[in-house]
């Protein structure tokens, strides 16, 4: 292997701890959230989940299974792309 594929392969690998740790931040605050506001919570992952689905071209849900894919096809009625129950409608308050 050359020098530079040891370097493309360490910043690749930095790249992906770095999205890892993102990722655990974001869930540490959706916890944080949750413990103190639970509707909130739950509107805030549906939106990413729609969100996701969206930067993915639709095809987010491809990637679940079990639970957390009627997770994502609850969030994802009403876009047109999955069936289930919705996003939760606006919190009045």
């Amino acid at each position: 292997m050359t020098t530079s594929e040891h370097i493309a392969n360490d910043v690749a690998g930095e790249s992906e701890e770095h999205g890892e740790r993102q990722a655990l931040e974001l869930a540490d605050r959706i916890r944080m959230v949750a413990a103190q506001d639970p509707e909130l919570a739950q509107e805030l992952v549906d939106q990413l989940i729609v969100a996701l689905d969206k930067a993915t071209g639709g095809t987010f849900r491809e990637h679940l299974d079990g639970p957390t894919r009627s997770v994502a096809d609850r969030a994802l009625v009403g876009t047109g792309n999955q069936a289930g129950t919705g996003i939760s409608s606006p919190r009045n308050g």
